[in-house]
């Protein structure tokens, strides 16, 4: 995949500006959809995002950006998805699914799709019928905070199709991020998905005023939860110890950036769903997930207590305090 294909990278938040900002190290060109009018005219103009990451200078020599999504892919050879997953189906609903066939297709959501209990590569197969060979993931351990402060960031980039991942990997390998290669798609997805879930529950721990000892136990659950449920649904060897599977697991339930381990915080200190919802003003993937995964594990009976928990809290509103009490007495 040399530095001559065109790429597409699909939505306007913070980690689709610090994806355009990566790729532009190594590629010719960058086609950029959001579907933002007002951000779209500050960024020709002032060359920054003016909602997200606004410290990122953008190389307008390389990036056009619109709002016209079928002019975005059409040209392009592989399309990097990076929106939130509740706006996914939407967003692709009138779009013709014959111009995303032929083309290698990554996502970078970091969620799952509320309306379908699925992860975004089987969306990808199912809507536009693309062959698993030829959808990656874009994962972590990795916040867009940190890619914008050029801090060093490492990245997982997992497919099927070993090619395409060392491809994908070459063109987002720069001075500040390394990458890893995975033939893991299902399960590196399924792990993205889930310790958003687990950032919750440790911003929800942290707000209640549970301290490091009791996280360090929430955490080390947690990774047993994920592998359990990831080698039920995809039976294949892994290490569930490695940087895409624990790593980003950590980094999202510890860090600062973390919007999940915020929304789970601000839920412990007393918030109610829809408050915490609009006082952030970004989207906190693991709310959407926590509802399909408890359909998941129900589907393949596998024992995921913090999942329940954290379910119990933000949708059927039992009390944090509550709650949190009755699982500290699951956990080992």
């Amino acid at each position: 995949m040399s530095s001559k294909k065109k790429i597409a990278v699909i939505g306007g938040g913070s980690w689709a500006t610090a994806i355009v900002k990566i790729l532009c190290n190594n590629v010719e060109s960058v086609n950029w959809y959001m579907r933002n009018d007002d951000a779209v005219r500050h960024i020709i103009k002032f060359r920054h995002n003016p909602n997200y990451l606004q410290s990122v200078e953008l190389d307008l020599n390389k990036i056009t950006v619109s709002t016209n999504l079928i002019e975005m892919i059409k040209p392009v050879d592989i399309v990097i998805i990076a929106t939130p997953s509740a706006f996914l189906v939407k967003l692709f609903e009138n779009f013709p699914k014959e111009l995303i066939q032929g083309k290698v297709v990554f996502s970078a959501v970091k969620g799952i799709i509320p309306e379908y209990h699925a992860i975004p590569a089987r969306f990808i197969h199912k809507t536009f019928e693309v062959p698993y060979d030829t959808i990656g993931i874009i994962s972590g351990p990795c916040h867009a905070e940190e890619v914008a402060l050029e801090r060093l960031s490492y990245l997982t980039i997992a497919c099927q199709e070993d090619e395409i991942a060392e491809e994908m990997s070459d063109l987002l390998s720069c001075r500040y991020i390394k990458t890893t290669c995975s033939d893991d798609l299902f399960g590196t997805e399924l792990s993205a998905v889930l310790k958003n879930i687990y950032a919750l529950a440790s911003g929800i721990c942290a707000g209640l005023g549970y301290g490091d000892n009791f996280q360090a136990v929430l955490i080390s659950n947690a990774i047993q939860e994920i592998e359990n449920l990831i080698d039920e649904m995809s039976p294949i060897h892994r290490d569930v110890k490695s940087s895409a599977y624990l790593g980003d697991l950590l980094v999202t339930a510890y860090s600062k950036f973390s919007r999940n381990r915020t929304f789970g915080f601000m839920i412990g200190k007393g918030y109610s769903v829809k408050t915490a919802q609009l006082e952030m003003d970004m989207i906190a993937e693991g709310y959407y997930a926590t509802k399909s995964v408890m359909e998941i594990k129900k589907k393949f009976d596998v024992d995921m207590p913090i999942v329940e928990a954290v379910y119990n809290i933000v949708y059927e509103k039992i009390s944090p305090v509550i709650e949190m009490r009755i699982l500290t007495d699951k956990l080992t």
